[in-house]
């Protein structure tokens, strides 16, 4: 069982110091993806980075401007390009004359027009500078540095904060909710891989962009990677059974999971399957997709 960490105090545009060097202005974008919603963090006083602004809403921009009132923002970071994460960037750079920090956003064609399986993407995120792993990003009492993530999205990008052994793991790792993989940004082997390089550095917290910390880092994310191993196991359980489909095995894999996140959870499937036929596990005729059939091999 994942130990989630669900409850959160706040309120929509308030800005709370939630540790010495971190503070948090929650934006009023709640949602199946987005918890309560995006957690906007400002990191030292003074001169500040400001990480993953969030959605464009002009509340939220003024809330932020209001928390940064006599302060220097001299770093935008963004962890990945989705709509709830990176569109307030652009403007909030315009107006602090911040340097945007992150990783472009993919080029890919759409899943599915129908299917709204994340909050949805913000296609044009370019930032100023393209981060990369390790890159170093300096302030007065506070550092960072990036850490490449691939998996949620193939962009993804967590911030570690060196003065307090924490990360800010965007999307990566969050303490209310499992993590989506969507195919063909996501990718399930990147993401099991990302787990274990994130578990492998010793954080003391984790700082997601939805809800509340995790302050039990190594177990939570060892939970976290066991959660996606016994839903392969329950995928290869299915297909023992005979050959069928990924829509097929959702309603009762996911029986326990609000069907408007069903999508999503086929999505995920879709990512174990991936891995499972790149692995030899599984095989399936012809390209691998939702409405395939799949066996053993």
């Amino acid at each position: 069982m994942i130990p989630f960490v669900r409850e959160i105090e706040f309120e929509y545009g308030r800005c709370d110091q939630v540790s010495p060097l971190i503070r948090r202005v929650i934006a009023d974008n709640p949602g199946p993806f987005t918890y309560t919603g995006t957690g906007t963090y400002i990191v030292g006083r003074g001169t500040v980075a400001v990480i993953d602004p969030g959605p464009d809403q002009d509340g939220h921009l003024q809330a932020l401007l209001a928390a940064l009132d006599g302060e220097i923002v001299s770093h935008i970071l963004v962890t990945h390009h989705h709509s709830d994460h990176s569109p307030l960037a652009r403007p909030l750079a315009k107006v602090t004359g911040a340097t945007i920090h992150g990783r472009r956003a993919p080029h890919l064609a759409e899943v599915s027009p129908d299917v709204m399986v994340e909050a949805g993407d913000d296609e044009g995120f370019r930032p100023d500078i393209e981060i990369a792993d390790g890159a170093v990003l300096e302030g007065p009492g506070w550092t960072l540095r990036a850490v490449t993530t691939p998996g949620h999205t193939s962009n993804h990008v967590c911030f570690a904060l060196a003065e307090e052994n924490a990360l800010f793991s965007g999307d990566h790792v969050m303490g209310w909710s499992t993590t989506v993989i969507t195919p063909p940004d996501g990718d399930m082997g990147d993401y099991f891989a990302s787990l274990e390089k994130v578990k492998a550095m010793g954080f003391d917290t984790l700082w997601p962009t939805h809800g509340s910390p995790v302050r039990e880092v190594e177990p939570f994310i060892r939970a976290y990677a066991d959660h996606r191993r016994a839903r392969e196991a329950q995928v290869l359980a299915a297909l023992s059974q005979g050959p069928t489909t990924i829509k097929a095995m959702v309603p009762t894999l996911y029986a326990a999971v609000d069907p408007r996140l069903h999508a999503a959870a086929a999505m995920s499937v879709l990512a174990h399957m991936l891995l499972l036929v790149k692995q030899g596990r599984v095989a399936c005729a012809g390209v691998a997709g939702l409405d395939s059939v799949y066996r053993l091999a």
